[in-house]
């Protein structure tokens, strides 16, 4: 919600003063949000402030070529001057999307993993109207900007719902869909690929001696290693493939609107990915890094395997445990099993 004041200050504040409120509204997040920033870095925090000032001259740069002084002189300007506010918007939007790429942890490959969204986006262009709006109150009559707050906070707290059911849905420990999230989200691919006859693919994935990991390094090393196949498990599928935990070591993919071959090829690459995981664990007394890791993976299809979700992850489950049984660190399909198996697959 920072853009509603920050970019209403690139159109009434000096280059400086804008800097001083992006300041201080992260101060004041940093104040009412002691408690939830606790775990986050600092260096976090002042990277997005950092983020925010240099899109603001970068805006200021935009009003800067077109000769317009803020409001004040876009108002002047009639409606060339409302089309350099939105230029000056635009511009705000694209900077402020393309410096925060670099400070990431992990760069995406997809337009949506850089940029976000469609709802992410118009989230961001509402805050930026409610703060050229917020702009104009202030230039023509400031007492009017209390007008602005109402819209705001039913924004904001649209915004918060929305995260709560990420929250609700998500496995805090790793990042991916908790076992109800997944549910509930595959409970509609399933419901999908039947009214458009489609195909999809489940795997089950288990990580292999992963109580040798806990006993031997702590619980600590266990998270750092979950979250780590968690990522590698991502990194390897669609966006709109889902990943879920089941608790422990066990992770579920569900793969949309793909073949058996594509599918065994997904689930190899997982088991590869994870094998040649290296995961520093500074936790321990003895800093040390886990790069033994491996895990057995069973693959069943919809509707091969059969029609329903329980049934669809029995049959995987089945075939993840004639992995485990045959050696482990290996792909096992739902049709390579023998017939008793697949008697109780089904």
């Amino acid at each position: 919600m920072t853009s509603v004041w920050i970019f209403a200050g690139v159109l009434v504040l000096p280059p400086a003063m804008t800097a001083i409120l992006t300041a201080t509204l992260y101060l004041h997040l940093g104040v009412r949000s002691w408690y939830r920033l606790q775990k986050t870095p600092v260096w976090r925090t002042t990277n997005n402030a950092a983020v925010l000032v240099l899109t603001s001259f970068a805006s200021y740069g935009v009003l800067a070529m077109f000769g317009v002084h803020g409001m004040g002189g876009a108002i002047e300007l009639g409606w060339a001057g409302a089309g350099v506010v939105g230029v000056t918007m635009l511009a705000h939007f694209v900077a402020n999307a393309l410096l925060v790429i670099p400070a990431r942890n992990t760069i995406a490959r997809t337009v949506k993993g850089l940029f976000g969204g469609p709802m992410d986006n118009m989230l961001e262009l509402a805050t930026l109207c409610l703060g050229a709006l917020n702009a104009l109150t202030l230039a023509i009559m400031p007492g009017l900007t209390v007008l602005v707050l109402p819209p705001l906070l039913i924004l904001h707290r649209g915004v918060l719902v929305k995260q709560l059911e990420a929250a609700a849905t998500t496995d805090a420990k790793t990042g991916v869909l908790n076992t109800a999230g997944w549910h509930n989200r595959a409970e509609v691919a399933l419901a999908r690929a039947q009214q458009q006859s489609r195909t999809f693919g489940t795997l089950m994935i288990d990580l292999d001696h992963f109580k040798r990991i806990n006993d031997t390094y702590g619980h600590l090393a266990g998270d750092e290693v979950l979250r780590a196949v968690a990522t590698a498990i991502a990194s390897e599928v669609r966006e709109r493939d889902l990943v879920g935990r089941f608790g422990g070591e066990e992770f579920v993919v569900l793969l949309p609107d793909i073949g058996e071959a594509d599918v065994t090829a997904v689930a190899e690459r997982i088991r590869i990915g994870i094998s040649r995981l290296e995961v520093d664990v500074p936790e321990t007394l003895r800093p040390t890094t886990i790069d033994d890791l491996s895990a057995s993976i069973g693959v069943a299809m919809y509707p091969d395997a059969g029609g329903e979700l329980q049934r669809l992850l029995d049959a995987a489950d089945t075939a993840l445990y004639t992995a485990k049984n045959n050696g482990r660190n290996r792909v096992v399909r739902v049709r390579d099993l023998g017939v008793a198996e697949q008697r109780l697959a089904s």
